[in-house]
């Protein structure tokens, strides 16, 4: 699908100031999107802040040096936001993603703008930019920069390259194709380092999460034949190994590494209530059907939720789900 960008370049030309906002636990792609957008906008002489419902994560800190992804609350008040002109929401278009941003935007007398590639979607009284055949939301503003000429530093192709390689599983999910890799050729030529990134990545665990990895995955369980694979995350894991939540990160990627696996899920038990459930599967099994059962989504290979505990009773109620969606008993 090709995005007419002519009505959001039309926006950014008649407004000098603007908001910068994605999900809860801002992933590279979120982080990457909204810190390239903030570059390029500011190139054209607007005012930016970004202002998220949490802060990112310590394993990004290398696309934000400097601090620039304020959280909403800490770093930036909702009364500050009242001066800016615009609200830009990017990498979700879900209420329940945005956190306390959500009510920022519902009542806020700004234009309001999404930009997006995720199926799971309310609408959130926007001028919407939204392709859910689109491998990330950084290659939408990619995208978006190259149909205006607009400049990509060596620091925005770095950020655009660790936003799509992450979303796409460093290209090996069904969304990656051929303009993918032209994208990513482009912004190598540009400067993006894919043996840095790939670095920063995933080749700087902590003994902690390593630990943590080693706990989890031994209670691994497999059901429907082989065509799935489970595990979970006790709030005692994180006290014994010395991790934080932050180091479940896409731990949910090793059970669907086992052979025959065609859904994988990981419960987390989160220190202040609830269960985070995240999902993936390969291509033919949508777990973005199953996420928004419990009021979550995402993309059809990669979503996520929130449950209520126990972590007992949440995942028997993910396992009915999941084994309903794979059409066989467990």
């Amino acid at each position: 699908m090709k995005l007419n960008w002519q009505p959001l370049w039309d926006i950014i030309n008649s407004h000098d100031s603007f908001i910068l906002s994605s999900h809860v636990r801002p992933d590279a792609d979120a982080l990457g999107s909204e810190l390239a957008l903030k570059t390029m906008l500011e190139d054209l002489g607007k005012r930016v802040q970004i202002a998220n419902p949490s802060a990112p994560p310590n394993t990004l800190h290398f696309l934000d040096p400097d601090g620039l992804a304020a959280k909403l609350g800490v770093d930036v008040s909702a009364d500050a936001l009242a001066e800016f002109a615009v609200h830009i929401v990017l990498d979700t278009s879900a209420w329940v993603q945005l956190g306390g941003v959500g009510d920022v935007l519902r009542n806020l007398p700004t234009t309001k703008v999404v930009i997006d590639h995720h199926v799971s979607s309310n609408d959130l009284r926007a001028i919407e930019f939204r392709d859910t055949a689109a491998e990330a939301t950084g290659a939408l503003i990619y995208r978006f920069a190259r149909a205006f000429d607009l400049k990509i530093s060596p620091q925005t192709a770095m950020q655009l390259f660790c936003a799509i390689a992450t979303d796409t599983g460093w290209f090996r999910f069904p969304s990656t194709t051929g303009d993918t890799m032209r994208i990513i050729g482009d912004l190598v030529d540009l400067g993006a380092e894919p043996h840095t990134i790939y670095e920063m990545l995933y080749e700087r665990r902590s003994l902690s999460r390593v630990r943590l990895s080693g706990v989890v995955l031994q209670r691994t369980q497999v059901g429907c034949d082989g065509k799935l694979a489970y595990t979970t995350v006790q709030r005692t894991d994180f006290k014994e190994t010395g991790a934080t939540p932050v180091d479940t990160e896409d731990l949910v990627n090793e059970c669907l590494r086992i052979s025959g696996t065609q859904i994988a899920f990981i419960l987390v038990e989160q220190e202040h209530g609830g269960i985070k459930v995240s999902l993936r599967s390969r291509k033919g099994s949508n777990v973005a059907a199953i996420a928004e059962q419990f009021g979550g989504g995402g993309h059809k290979q990669a979503s996520g939720a929130t449950l209520p505990g126990p972590i007992n009773r949440a995942a028997e109620v993910v396992l009915q789900a999941v084994t309903a969606a794979l059409e066989q008993p467990c």
